[in-house]
């Protein structure tokens, strides 16, 4: 599967008062996770895949933003007594309540983005972050000039430890010698909208000799970002292309596309002929993670550091190097 560049639109989103108060839904339904639609990082990918999906079709979706974690059982239950199909929903912590929920509405499509359910009426999409980072860590080594590159986490979770582990490996590739700084904003749901917790991780790595932080932090990643800028150093956005928001001190981003596993979910799941429940993988090779090069950060990334990295590209995917992933074992080899 290729993955097209996507166009942006304008939708609504519906009310969380609208939804568990029992207004009826006959369209597709997408959730978001904590942090915000308009994180500018993962629930904006999503947003944004529902608005190519809007555009491509013609149809309209309902969303929701979540306020806390115990809304998540409460809305799914709502869209699906409703009538809302597919219902799709993006974030790690949908595992416990997409289980009980999908049980009880064995005729409704569910789609859920970075965890796993094992439920007959389920697909679950998630990604090779890992080889994804391990690219965008070898262009911070080869950017680097200190010899020190940084990393600052969202919520302390073993998905963004998957995210770091690449990221190092893909440093050490390039330079078996460099310094990595780790950090992790928080070990809570509120580490993925506290910009400022983040800007001060980013300026105490650059303190200690990093010129190159990579952000996996959801909305707390717009602190990494400025705090490089202001200093004058590098950062490497997520998930979305964030290359535009400090041009020129963006390095590149790694590119989760969350919007296409999106559009192509409310595309597919709304028809029992095109659902595909069980496991569906995102990696290089289905262009689902990559690293981001377009006008903002063409003149930071030469001939030869693309040249290089899109080799390692070539060798992850036919196995000549093999990326660790963290959530399948947690012993991290660098």
């Amino acid at each position: 599967m290729k993955f097209a560049n996507l166009t942006k639109a304008i939708a609504g989103g519906v009310a969380l008062s609208a939804v568990l108060t029992g207004a009826a839904f006959a369209d597709p339904a997408l959730i978001y996770d904590l942090g915000g639609k308009f994180d500018k990082s993962f629930n904006e990918a999503a947003y944004n895949g529902g608005l190519a999906w809007k555009e491509a079709t013609g149809g309209n979706f309902t969303d929701l933003e979540l306020q806390n974690d115990a809304q998540r059982e409460q809305a799914l239950r709502r869209f699906a007594s409703q009538g809302a199909n597919p219902i799709v929903m993006a974030g790690f912590s949908w595992t416990a309540a997409l289980t009980t929920v999908a049980a009880e509405f064995p005729d409704t499509n569910f789609v859920v983005i970075d965890t796993v359910v094992d439920q007959p009426n389920v697909q679950s999409i998630v990604f090779d972050e890992h080889t994804g980072s391990f690219l965008v860590g070898a262009l911070a080594a080869l950017k680097s000039e200190t010899g020190t590159v940084a990393f600052v986490g969202g919520m302390d979770v073993p998905l963004i430890h998957k995210f770091y582990c690449g990221y190092a490996q893909g440093a050490k590739a390039v330079n078996p010698d460099i310094k990595l700084i780790e950090n992790y904003i928080g070990t809570t749901p509120a580490a993925w909208n506290d910009p400022v917790t983040a800007g001060e991780l980013t300026k105490a790595a650059i303190d200690a000799g990093a010129d190159v932080v990579f952000a996996a932090a959801g909305g707390s990643g717009l602190g990494v970002l400025q705090a490089a800028k202001d200093a004058g150093k590098f950062s490497i956005g997520v998930d979305s292309n964030q290359n535009y928001l400090q041009p020129g001190s963006v390095l590149t981003s790694m590119l989760k596309r969350v919007d296409v596993a999106v559009q192509t979910a409310l595309t597919e799941a709304g028809d029992d002929a095109t659902f595909k429940p069980g496991l569906t993988v995102l990696g290089l090779a289905e262009e689902g993670v990559g690293y981001a090069l377009d006008e903002n950060n063409a003149e930071l990334i030469t001939d030869d550091m693309k040249a290089r990295v899109d080799e390692l590209s070539a060798q992850i995917q036919s196995g000549e190097i093999e990326v660790h992933d963290y959530t399948s074992d947690t012993s991290c080899p660098v």
